[in-house]
C-alpha cells in the first residue's frame, strides 16, 4: 500500500474558514492493488472523480486547506462509513454488529468497492478481515481525523468553517445543471452559506441544483454540524465540463471550472468573516 494515501495542501494554520476535501481523485495504485484485481487498471479508472485534484488549484492558490486522497477509491471509499461493508467480500465476514447496510454496498459501491455495473466483480477473491482493517486504520480514520482537526483549527481562529467535498459526476443529458451542490436535505450546512455557493455558480454561468441527484455522503455527514459552527457541502461537477471527450484528460473547460471552485470557496469565506471591504472598515 502507499505510504502517503493522502496529503495535506496549504498552511497548517489555516488562513481561510473553507476546508476542501477530495477523496476519489486518487490515481496511485499499488501493485498488490492491481494484482488482485480481475478487471484492467481502466475499469478501476471508472471509480475516479478524475482530475478534480488537479481543478482545486486555485482555490489552495487563494489560500484554502485541502485533503487529497492518492489512494484510489478501489482501495477504498474515504466517502463511505467504515461499517459500510459488503460481507461477502470479506474473509472471514465481519459479525453483524459491525455492518452498517445501505444502498450503496448493495449496489457493489461500499467501503471497498465490489462490482462495478457493465464489469461486474472487480476481485479476484476476498480481502482479509486484517487487510481490511488496516486499510481502515490507516487510511479512512487518519483522512477523517484530519479533517476534523483542520476543521476544528478554522472554527477556532474565525468563529466558523466550512468543508467543501469535491466530487465529479458522469456526463449528464444536455440542458441538465452541470453543478450539484448536496447538503443532505439542509443538514449539513446552514442556509445562508448554501445560497452564497448557489449564488455564485449561477453568476458565472453553471446550472446548478440541490441534492438531486446527489445529496452528499459521508464525508458531509460526518463533518457537518452547522449548530456547533462547521459546516459542510459537497460539490458535483459534470466531467464533460472540464474533460476532454474521452474523460481521460483536461480540455478546454478546464479553467473555467478551477476558477468555480476557487469562486465558491471566496463566497463562502465571505459568508463567514464578511467581505473584504468589511474586514477593512473594522
Amino acid at each position: 500500500m502507499t505510504e502517503a494515501p493522502f496529503y495535506r495542501i496549504g498552511p497548517e494554520r489555516p488562513v481561510l474558514p473553507v476546508i476542501l476535501s477530495v477523496p476519489h481523485a486518487g490515481r496511485d495504485y499499488p501493485p498488490a492493488l492491481i494484482e488482485a484485481a480481475r478487471v484492467p487498471v481502466s475499469v478501476l479508472e471508472a471509480l475516479e472523480d478524475r482530475l478534480v485534484d488537479r481543478l482545486i488549484w486555485r482555490a489552495v492558490a487563494a489560500g484554502a486547506t485541502a485533503f487529497v486522497a492518492s489512494l484510489p477509491r478501489a482501495a477504498i471509499d474515504l466517502n463511505r462509513d467504515e461499517r459500510e461493508i459488503d460481507p461477502a467480500m470479506v474473509a472471514p465476514p465481519p459479525p453483524a454488529h459491525a455492518l452498517l447496510p445501505s444502498a450503496r454496498t448493495r449496489g457493489g459501491l461500499g467501503l471497498v468497492p465490489a462490482r462495478l455495473a457493465g464489469a461486474g466483480a472487480l476481485w479476484r477473491g476476498r480481502i482479509s478481515r486484517e487487510e481490511l482493517r488496516r486499510r481502515v486504520e490507516t487510511v479512512h480514520r487518519p483522512f477523517h481525523s484530519a479533517i476534523e482537526a483542520a476543521l476544528a483549527a478554522a472554527r477556532q481562529r474565525f468563529g466558523a468553517a466550512v468543508l467543501l467535498d469535491c466530487h465529479s459526476m458522469p456526463p449528464r443529458p444536455r440542458g441538465d445543471a452541470t453543478v450539484i451542490l448536496g447538503d443532505r436535505h439542509g443538514r449539513t450546512i446552514a442556509p445562508h452559506l448554501l445560497e452564497a455557493a448557489l449564488a455564485t455558480t449561477r453568476t458565472l454561468g453553471f446550472p446548478v441544483a440541490c441534492n438531486e441527484p446527489y445529496a452528499g455522503g459521508y464525508v458531509i455527514e460526518r463533518h457537518g454540524k452547522p449548530a456547533a459552527q462547521v459546516h459542510a457541502l459537497q460539490l458535483e461537477v459534470d466531467r464533460s465540463a472540464y474533460l476532454e471527450p474521452t474523460l481521460k484528460e483536461p480540455g478546454p473547460g478546464f479553467d473555467s471550472v478551477a476558477r468555480l471552485l476557487a469562486a465558491i470557496v471566496g463566497a463562502l469565506n465571505d459568508a463567514v468573516v464578511g467581505p473584504p471591504s468589511a474586514i477593512a472598515a473594522e
